[in-house]
């Protein structure tokens, strides 16, 4: 692999998988691999698991990981190019990206979207200069609208808690916020889904809460949970404003949240969430706490896919 943005940059996504649950089960067997090579985290935004997860990641393989909160810590940058700097901005992304290159092997970067322009967020302007002009493989740490180290994550997950011959069904399930949040996480999710194509998959929400084509391509669509969750193997859980009503809240209604009897419908569904989740709103205390929950451990894998990812990158 050259860069990790999407599943357009990965080969086979089955020997990715393959290649992280090896990681799981021996984390130091390329402990020499990333010796004398530096990574670079960059954030524009807030992080736990995908922070943590990637330094211990970077770690196994021998790699040194430093840690920039640019948001916080660095110069205001300017994105766009050919503007006339008398603004706010102190630097241009051309420059910064460029000497980050100078210091780092591999380049990782998280950055949200704005959620007032689709257009601009959807060009992933943000992540692609820094591609454009770092000089070295970049590494998705979510972008304004893919989060694909969560999405392998996620196949990893599937995958190790299914052992039978059929195809499980996973349901990706909107449950409500109070925030209005990216439709980063369920676009990965489902482009992910449908690159692995070795679940049955189906998607629920409100009406006016369709995803991008481009992501959730073949996958069935129900505006009508119960119905969606009947015979579930998984349900994946997770919050997005609208895509078509770009960023706003058109929907608050208490009853998607998943509880114990939305589950009733399920095969004994495993549940699934990114994290952070927001309790007793997106998904009920007796859920997250019981039985069927595998957050945790699907949180644990977090860092097997990222090991994944960085040997891929540095044997290439």
């Amino acid at each position: 692999m050259k860069q990790f943005i999407s599943t357009a940059d990965v080969p086979s996504v089955p020997r990715l998988v393959d290649i992280a649950m090896n990681y799981k089960k021996d984390p130091f067997i390329d402990k020499e691999l990333g010796k004398n090579k530096t990574l670079g985290m960059i954030f524009l935004n807030p992080s736990l698991r995908t922070r943590l997860s990637t330094q211990v990641a970077a770690k196994n393989l021998g790699m040194e990981a430093v840690v920039f909160n640019i948001d916080k810590e660095g110069w205001a940058l300017e994105m766009n190019d050919g503007v006339v700097m008398n603004g706010n901005t102190t630097e241009h992304v051309k420059e910064a990206a460029a000497v980050m290159g100078q210091y780092f092997d591999i380049l990782a970067i998280r950055t949200f979207p704005g959620l007032k322009n689709k257009e601009e967020d959807y060009t992933e302007k943000y992540i692609n200069q820094f591609i454009k002009y770092a000089g070295v493989p970049v590494v998705s740490l979510e972008s304004a609208t893919l989060h694909p180290l969560q999405s392998l994550t996620d196949v990893i997950t599937i995958k190790e808690n299914w052992q039978q011959p059929r195809k499980p069904k996973v349901v990706m399930t909107w449950a409500p916020h109070v925030k209005s949040l990216p439709q980063a996480v369920p676009n990965s999710f489902a482009q992910w889904m449908n690159a692995w194509g070795e679940v049955d998959f189906v998607i629920a929400h409100p009406e006016g809460y369709e995803l991008d084509e481009k992501f959730s391509g073949n996958a069935r669509i129900e505006h009508n949970q119960d119905k969606a969750l009947e015979g579930a193997d998984f349900v994946y859980v997770k919050n997005w404003s609208s895509y078509r009503d770009y960023g706003k809240i058109t929907c608050t209604d208490p009853s998607w949240m998943v509880t114990n009897d939305k589950l009733k419908h399920t095969n004994t569904a495993k549940v699934m969430h990114c994290l952070p989740v927001r309790r007793n709103v997106v998904i009920a205390d007796e859920v997250l706490d019981g039985p069927q929950s595998i957050v945790i451990p699907e949180a644990g894998n977090r860092v097997w896919a990222a090991q994944a990812v960085l040997s891929e990158i540095l044997k290439g």
